[in-house]
């Protein structure tokens, strides 16, 4: 007990010293911590003392402070010109003024600051930093590489000698390589730092240098880009298959979709998709069939086949293509996913309309009127080609449309109300007439035709039609078992010579054609009219007539008649006219025909 007694003593004698210890390491604590603090309240969020910024004092301020004081320094440097030369071997010195606000150039203040080494922490390594890493550093700035970039082309530009990438290009007679070139340029990295340094530094001048210059592209890029690609690329032809039709595309027809380019240092093929679809597209169409048809080739019929409508994704074309170049021969077939869609008229229908000679032919003649080449020509033009199917019906009015100055017409002669006045498309009537005839003796069915109002002696009597749009109208139908292509045109008239239209008609021959006319009877003499209105002409008339055409039909090689047909032609009286003071006219509908001079 007693020793127990006296441990328990011990223990209580110890307790005032423990607690001295702990008094003692607790205001050491106190002390320590006072001082760290009072250093963190020294350094806040300061630039650590001694620090430059690109030769601006700024330690021991603030962030804000610093930032403040930065940028009063640099204010006015946005606009101070920079005097840049640059000289290569035999060249003359080359100078311009680069203003730093021209290609972007400026400091970043906070970026700066906060380099430099400003910013609030309890981090022993801050306090220590602001109390002992002072020293210059430089200022963080910001550049438009773009706007540089195009300062130094500008500066450079024809100084020394621009590295050549080597080349290779795609022709029809195959592949051609060119050798790289080394060069001579500014180099782009040292005048960035200099132009940088010497905002920075307020210097007002800046020597760049002329290195030389590797291209980006060496020869055995090209040997390698020739081999393994353009190379095989022009070695054979590439099918490609869509549906049931297959389109063979030719080294020389595709070349020119070919290209190679500079990609990270190498040459990579390059397949330009509007002219592979311009490709494909001439082999089918985009999206809609074309029926075949016959036209005139070198003065002879030929059947144009049908070509099948193909909607297709042109990406995905040049994808099957361009893996198909590198295959190897007897391999380059593809099969691209496609939407077909076959023509209704195909090339054995056009085959089978025997379009194979020419049937029949008309020629009329006109005098020298500028409107008349025109209005004629354009008509001939719109007509020419046409195929009339067995059974089908041509339409003057619908192949021609109406004669507006959109449509290619211009102003000229016509017969309304049965004297002459001007308005788009006079003349047309010429072709209208050719047309009749050239139909005439085909042995095709006249559906409607109407004479002109008087008769005009260029014409073969008994035998011309005019044409109003849209009331008046030329239309015939191909009873025949063939086809029927039309072909025309016009030589245009001068002042030393006539205009000649010409129709043609290409069949199998199936009739043959022959006829007559009666004499003219009936005869109505001319009236005079005096007219006042502005748009009135003066005519010297003549009188009108009756007259009977007949239409002799024999099968072709036969002389047996088969069918006749009567054309019965009542021709008016055209008026002599007198023209005075003018007054406004009410306006009339006529008829296309032009009259004689």
């Amino acid at each position: 007990m007693w020793e127990s007694g006296a441990d328990g003593a011990d223990a209580k004698r110890e307790r005032p010293g423990g607690r001295v210890v702990i008094a003692v390491v607790a205001a050491l604590v106190l002390l320590v911590s006072g001082g760290y603090a009072a250093a963190y309240a020294v350094a806040g969020d300061k630039v650590p003392r001694g620090t430059s910024i690109s030769g601006v004092d700024v330690g021991g301020l603030t962030r804000a402070k610093a930032m403040s004081t930065l940028e009063a320094a640099f204010e006015d440097r946005a606009d101070a010109p920079i005097e840049v030369s640059v000289e290569a071997s035999g060249s003359t010195p080359r100078t311009a003024t680069v203003r730093p606000e021209e290609i972007g150039l400026s400091v970043d203040y906070a970026a700066s600051v906060d380099e430099a080494g400003a910013g609030e922490s309890w981090s022993p390594g801050r306090q220590w930093d602001y109390f002992t890493s002072g020293g210059d550093v430089d200022a963080v700035v910001v550049i438009d590489e773009q706007r540089l970039d195009a300062k130094l082309d500008e500066l450079s530009e024809g100084l020394g000698t621009p590295p050549q990438d080597g080349r290779v290009t795609f022709t029809s007679d195959g592949v051609e390589t060119a050798e790289a070139v080394r060069g001579e340029e500014i180099d782009r990295d040292a005048a960035r730092d200099a132009i940088i340094g010497a905002y920075l530094g307020e210097d007002a001048e800046v020597e760049l240098t002329v290195a030389p210059a590797e291209p980006e592209i060496d020869d055995s890029d090209v040997a390698e880009a020739a081999e393994g690609f353009a190379n095989p690329a022009m070695a054979d032809p590439v099918d490609l298959v869509f549906g049931k039709n297959r389109i063979r595309l030719k080294p020389a027809q595709y070349f020119r979709a070919l290209a190679m380019e500079p990609e990270n240092g190498e040459l990579v093929p390059v397949i330009d998709e509007a002219v592979l679809t311009r490709l494909v597209n001439g082999a089918t169409t985009d999206g809609k069939p074309v029926d075949a048809t016959v036209r005139l080739v070198n003065g002879k019929p030929r059947v144009i086949p049908a070509k099948p409508g193909v909607s297709f994704d042109p990406a995905e074309v040049a994808s099957v293509f361009e893996r198909l170049l590198t295959a190897p021969p007897g391999s380059r077939r593809g099969t691209v996913k496609a939407k077909v869609v076959e023509a209704a008229f195909t090339t054995k229908d056009a085959r089978a309309l025997k379009i194979v000679e020419k049937v029949s032919e008309f020629k009329t003649f006109y005098p020298h009127a500028d409107y008349r080449n025109v209005n004629i020509g354009r008509a001939a033009e719109l007509i020419d080609g046409t195929v009339v199917k067995p059974g089908e019906r041509f339409s003057l009015n619908e192949t021609v449309g109406e004669r507006t100055a959109e449509n290619g017409f211009t102003e000229g002669y016509i017969i309304s109300n049965g004297i002459l006045r001007k308005d788009l498309g006079g003349g047309v009537s010429q072709l209208a007439t050719t047309t009749f005839n050239a139909m005439f003796f085909a042995g095709l069915k006249d559906i409607e035709h109407k004479p002109h109002s008087f008769y005009i002696d260029r014409y073969p009597v008994g035998r011309e039609a005019t044409v109003a749009w849209p009331t008046v109208d030329l239309e015939f139908e191909n009873d025949t078992p063939y086809g029927v292509l039309i072909r025309a045109w016009v030589e245009p008239s001068s002042f030393d010579r006539q205009g000649v239209v010409t129709v043609q008609m290409w069949s199998t021959k199936y009739w043959d054609i022959d006829t007559t006319t009666s004499r003219r009877y009936a005869y109505v003499p001319p009236k005079t009219r005096t007219l006042t209105t502005p748009d009135c002409e003066p005519h010297s008339g003549w009188s009108g007539f009756q007259v009977d055409v007949t239409r002799i039909f024999r099968r072709h090689g036969d002389s047996e008649v088969v069918k006749t047909e009567k054309f019965h032609t009542v021709y008016t009286p055209s008026d002599t006219v007198k023209c005075e003071s003018p007054d406004p006219p009410p306006a009339e509908a006529g008829e296309e025909p032009d009259p004689a001079e």
